[in-house]
């Protein structure tokens, strides 16, 4: 069996607790769930939803090249959002960073999100 290969970039912000930012494996990337924290300062990022999301995209990202993947390689990812009524807002945002790539998604709402946030999101996508 291959071995699971823990990612980190300084790039992203680091895990809150006992987990990876990502883990790659057979070739996959399972990406964790990302919040809207600047990794330059370790600071949520202020503003809605919109802004949020940005920053998540980003985040996740920069987990992926480090993982030797990209946004465009993602199969699948979850958006979790503290209300259904911001689905418009981060959609628009998220449709800004996929571009034509269109990978599976689930969005729902939760009760809540880690630190009080808006958004996270959590990605599953191919190395290269």
């Amino acid at each position: 069996m291959p071995p699971l290969v823990p990612v980190h970039t300084d790039r992203a912000p680091g895990a809150l607790g006992p987990y990876s930012q990502a883990i790659v494996a057979d070739g996959w990337i399972f990406a964790s769930g990302q919040i809207p924290i600047d990794p330059a300062t370790g600071s949520l990022v202020e503003g809605g939803v919109g802004v949020q999301a940005d920053r998540v995209l980003r985040n996740l990202g920069a987990v992926l090249d480090a993982a030797g993947g990209s946004l465009q390689t993602v199969a699948k990812t979850t958006v979790y959002l503290s209300d259904m009524a911001l689905f418009g807002e981060m959609n628009t945002v998220y449709e800004s960073h996929f571009g034509g790539h269109r990978p599976a998604r689930a969005t729902v709402a939760v009760a809540g999100l880690p630190k009080g946030v808006d958004v996270e999101i959590e990605v599953i996508a191919r190395v290269g």
